[in-house]
């Protein structure tokens, strides 16, 4: 039976993938910030030398965006350093590593959607720290696979949630009209990070619902299946200032995907119909 530790365990990916290993002949090992600090390397080390997994999978990271523009030392011991410590403790002892990234890796300025084989040029202290992760992994862990994702929702803290509990509260809200990604269901990327898995698929991937939209349009579709008749106001990105920068468009493309294991994510809407469904809030 094979051993599978997962870091960030408590967090939306680390849950559902909790929840998919769970119907797998896998052995889990469930880690947090609590279990396993991984910017400490002989921490980190140690820790998997005495557990010996086959598989890590983190999904640690610092994921406050626009904290990270203050909390630069700190994102990048945790985004870059905690996966570097991950990395090379993996390499020690056999063990495979997916390393999960991020849209935020690309500056979102271009018009077409983006593919692996594209060059990354972050605009943000979280986007540029999670790309030194992803350097520093591949750089020291041959048997890796990058997963990059985006917009992504599952059970935890989200936008969903966040815009549906807003609702409650406001006769109207002002949504930005001019980002455009595609939101992503945790279940969707977990089958995808499984298949990758099984299949010994190594590599950089991305790994979104397919087709695009905006923040503004994903919310009119969030209230049109939850019958929620608050008003909405599309606003740009300038209207609606943050600490930091935000890709204007990083839909991502699953090309290599498509290319090698298939592409097994649904289309966002579908994905987001079913998720509404099941949330009751």
């Amino acid at each position: 039976m094979r051993k599978v530790l997962i870091t960030g365990a408590n967090g939306q990916l680390g849950r559902e993938l909790t929840k998919q290993l769970r119907d797998k002949k896998v052995e889990l090992i469930l880690t947090d910030t609590g279990e396993l600090d991984i910017t400490k390397s002989s921490v980190v080390y140690f820790k998997l030398k005495d557990i010996k997994p086959d598989i890590i999978i983190n999904c640690a990271a610092h994921t406050a965006v626009d904290k990270c523009e203050t909390q630069k030392d700190l994102a990048y011991k945790i985004n870059a350093i905690g996966s570097k410590n991950l990395a090379q403790a993996a390499y020690s002892i056999g063990a495979e590593l997916v390393q999960v990234s991020t849209d935020y890796v690309f500056d979102g300025e271009g018009i077409k959607p983006i593919t692996e084989f594209d060059i990354p040029n972050p605009q943000s202290v979280y986007g540029s720290s999670k790309l030194q992760g992803e350097i520093l992994v591949r750089e020291l862990n041959p048997k890796s696979y990058i997963v990059r994702t985006g917009w992504l929702y599952g059970e935890g803290n989200n936008f969903v949630k966040n815009i549906i509990n807003l609702s409650k509260t406001n006769e109207s809200l002002k949504v930005v009209n001019d980002q455009f990604g595609t939101p992503t269901s945790t279940v969707d990327l977990s089958k995808v990070i499984i298949k990758l898995i099984e299949e010994k698929n190594y590599g950089t991937f991305h790994c979104t619902c397919k087709g695009e939209t905006t923040w503004y349009d994903f919310t009119k579709e969030i209230f049109r299946l939850k019958g929620i008749n608050t008003g909405l106001i599309p606003c740009t990105t300038d209207e609606f200032p943050r600490p930091a920068k935000r890709p204007k468009y990083s839909v991502l493309q699953n090309y290599m995907l498509e290319l090698t294991t298939g592409d097994i994510t649904r289309n966002w809407e579908e994905a987001i119909k079913e998720y509404l469904e099941k949330l009751h809030i």
